[in-house]
């Protein structure tokens, strides 16, 4: 099997996957899992796909992951990686999409407008 790559991004965090035949070694960044991601919560979610189809120590998996937060870059690595399961193995699909690992979610951070502190927060309001 040839390395298949894939692409996922969550707010602003991209990550590219490059899956391999291998013994189950997930490598982010030059660094392992646990050391780049030490929460076992993100592990976890980073690792959902895999558990999903019970294929967790058949494919070593190469990240690169840029930009956002490490909440952010978990889940892109988690679409990223279950659109990598897809490419290999198309029956997979219903599957992952049942759990909802195959959508990209949408949701961006707003942008925060002039006169206003924030996005959506105002100054207070003086009558006086």
């Amino acid at each position: 099997m040839e390395v298949i790559n894939a692409l996922g991004r969550r707010k602003a965090a991209v990550a590219r996957v490059f899956v391999s035949e291998g013994n189950g070694k997930i490598t982010v960044n030059k660094r392992e899992l646990d050391v780049y991601f030490p929460s076992s919560i993100l592990q976890y979610v980073v690792k959902q796909p895999l558990n999903k189809l019970g294929v967790a120590e058949k494919y070593d998996i190469k990240v690169n992951v840029d930009g956002g937060g490490f909440k952010g870059q978990a889940e892109a690595l988690r679409l990223a990686i279950a659109r990598a399961l897809v490419k290999i193995n198309p029956e997979d699909k219903p599957a992952l999409k049942a759990e909802g690992f195959m959508t990209r979610d949408p949701r961006e951070v707003e942008r925060k407008k002039p006169g206003q502190p924030k996005a959506r927060k105002r100054f207070q309001f003086s009558k006086r």
